[in-house]
């Protein structure tokens, strides 16, 4: 039967909360997510630098660049994985094919290590044929400096 002025009465509005959408939702999410975050290289070392009179800013591409952390007891690290002494030359030698021969290695050692473990290092580089080796310096003292 026909309601008022012929036109049939409308169903009641649903209370249901869609969900057809809320996988795609959530998979926009993780993926809004996943693009967006950004994971460290490398884990920071508590190292106290040494301080020089003279250094410059390294003005290189980042790709070709290497850090070697030689930390106080010896202990090397690459790409925050620790490397024994003669593990260094390979690695070296590796990246610095991929590089085309543009790789630079710098080497993050503690003021207070003894200097056979840096003298090691700068023979397995030299093994390795990287020829390009920087020392980092106390950065804080190289700031003021410069603003003198």
């Amino acid at each position: 039967m026909m309601g008022e002025g012929g036109f049939k009465k409308k169903s009641k509005v649903s209370s249901d909360i869609p969900s057809s959408s809320l996988a795609d939702m959530a998979f926009l999410l993780l993926i809004f997510f996943m693009v967006s975050t950004t994971f460290p290289k490398e884990r920071p070392r508590r190292l106290d630098f040494p301080e020089a009179d003279a250094t410059q800013k390294l003005e290189d591409n980042r790709r070709d660049i290497m850090h070697i952390y030689l930390e106080r007891d010896g202990s090397i690290f690459i790409n925050d994985r620790l490397t024994p002494i003669e593990g260094v030359a390979p690695i070296v030698h590796d990246q610095y094919i991929k590089t085309q021969q543009r790789l630079v290695t710098v080497l993050k050692a503690d003021r207070e290590v003894p200097y056979h473990f840096v003298d090691a290092i700068q023979e397995e580089l030299s093994a390795a044929g990287a020829v390009r080796l920087t020392f980092y310096t106390n950065l804080a003292q190289r700031v003021r400096r410069e603003r003198r």
